[in-house]
């Protein structure tokens, strides 16, 4: 599979940005090296996501319509990550608990949402960061608590104050 990859600057920081002609397949923060390729499908869903981005930093855009290709994310875990994009949206938290009772997880769920959470590879565009613990508190994002305070602050803008979660 070919894939096409770039680095983009955001105010919440650095993504390293990886898509296949089906759609994105990696968002990461920090700077990473980026193999270039002309692979046209790929790049204009790369081109999408960047500006897609920058209309979410700008606080313009709340629902992202750039594909996704979770085709390496298997089972549960594809699962977890599709229900969370697709029933928690801007400007809304939830927890790891409640998810998984959304879900229908109730062996271990909260922990297997965890495990979900923790292997997604599109962050920002797949809404982990919605994502709080049981008592409110920032916890478990790869791009660490401060990008996940950032994002939480930035999709609750328009709402009046901020999100008040402990930290």
């Amino acid at each position: 599979m070919s894939t096409a990859q770039i680095l983009h600057d955001t105010p919440f920081g650095t993504l390293a940005l990886t898509a296949s002609a089906g759609g994105l397949t990696r968002v990461r923060f920090g700077a990473a090296d980026v193999e270039s390729t002309s692979e046209p499908r790929a790049r204009a869903v790369l081109d999408l996501a960047r500006r897609e981005l920058d209309a979410y930093a700008d606080g313009t855009l709340r629902r992202f319509t750039v594909p996704v290709d979770l085709g390496r994310v298997g089972g549960e875990h594809r699962t977890i990550l599709e229900t969370l994009t697709d029933e928690i949206g801007h400007g809304a938290t939830t927890t790891y608990g409640a998810l998984a009772v959304r879900l229908g997880l109730t062996s271990d769920g909260p922990r297997r949402v965890g495990a979900a959470m923790a292997r997604n590879p599109v962050l920002v565009v797949v809404p982990c960061h919605r994502v709080v613990g049981a008592d409110g508190r920032l916890v478990g994002y790869a791009g660490g608590t401060e990008a996940k305070r950032a994002l939480l602050d930035l999709e609750s803008r328009d709402r009046a104050g901020q999100l008040t979660l402990g930290v």
